[in-house]
């Protein structure tokens, strides 16, 4: 029971509706129902997606998270590394059956997709890609482990999408951009002192933070172009900029207080996503 519980800690279940949702809400925009291939992405994107994408981030990570104080709570487990084997095998054996499912019952656009989400969950993290020690692409990298869900679940039925949803898409993209880079932000003094790269180390904090609010602009300003109704979520969006514009003028030697305007993220995820979900409800159901 420790080794499993150490297991979903790993995991970040307070994130877990970050990569479940996209699938589950692009399913059913295109046209699905609540059959049993919603529920299987639904718990695949839920449960074992997020054990492998964190679960491998932690192993390799090891020695720069247990010099990290963030680390230990709900932004991230830090296990010994007696469950780092484990955590890899956990990581193989849930998501397996999941995938050769979702392989065989879908398209050949989301084999794709999927395999491309896959790749990225591995890349990101472990060596030799460490595509999160490469400015950019590590919130490119980052980005693509929100988004691809969606489109997998937005594909795995059907080929032709509206054109619509790849503005949709795109403003997914920058969203999830914008939060990978201000979450570096925080880290810019340890990842200096650790000789990690990121975004934030390559543009300094105060930077990162003014590109990451504008790229959260951008985002909110595309929603404002889709069908009704998406000037709501537009501006449930704004929410995004805001608690980003408060740390405009950080430092590199402040970089830390932007855990702040973190906390808040993980729970403003959590009311736009309510915002979404009422939004859409009142137009399709």
């Amino acid at each position: 029971m420790s080794m499993l519980r150490g297991i979903l800690a790993a995991s970040r279940p307070i994130s877990w509706v970050n990569t479940a949702f996209p699938y589950g809400l692009a399913y059913l925009l295109v046209g699905g129902g609540l059959d049993w291939l919603f529920w299987v992405g639904v718990v695949f994107f839920l449960i074992p997606y997020n054990i492998a994408m964190y679960g491998i981030n932690d192993v390799f990570d090891y020695e720069s998270d247990i010099r990290n104080p963030r680390k230990g709570g709900v932004e991230g487990a830090v296990l010994p590394k007696s469950m780092h084997a484990p955590l890899l095998w956990a990581s193989a054996l849930t998501t397996l059956p999941f995938l050769i499912v979702m392989y065989a019952s879908g398209t050949w656009q989301s084999a794709f997709w999927l395999t491309l989400s896959m790749a990225a969950v591995v890349a990101y993290s472990a060596p030799p890609m460490r595509f999160k020690e490469r400015p950019v692409l590590d919130s490119v990298t980052s980005s693509a482990h929100f988004v691809t869900p969606a489109i997998v679940g937005a594909t795995i039925r059907v080929g032709e999408l509206p054109g619509y949803f790849w503005v949709a898409v795109g403003a997914f993209f920058l969203w999830g951009m914008a939060s990978h880079a201000l979450g570096a932000v925080q880290d810019v003094k340890a990842d200096r002192e650790g000789d990690l790269s990121s975004i934030a180390t390559a543009f300094g904090a105060r930077s990162t933070t003014r590109l990451a609010a504008g790229a959260y602009l951008v985002a909110a300003l595309l929603l404002f172009l889709l069908p009704a109704p998406g000037w709501i979520v537009g501006i449930a969006g704004l929410g995004y900029v805001a608690n980003t514009l408060r740390f405009r003028n950080i430092t590199d030697d402040t970089c830390e207080s932007v855990n702040r305007a973190w906390r808040v993220f993980l729970w403003l995820n959590y009311l736009v996503g309510a915002i979404v979900t009422v939004s859409l409800a009142t137009v399709y159901l």
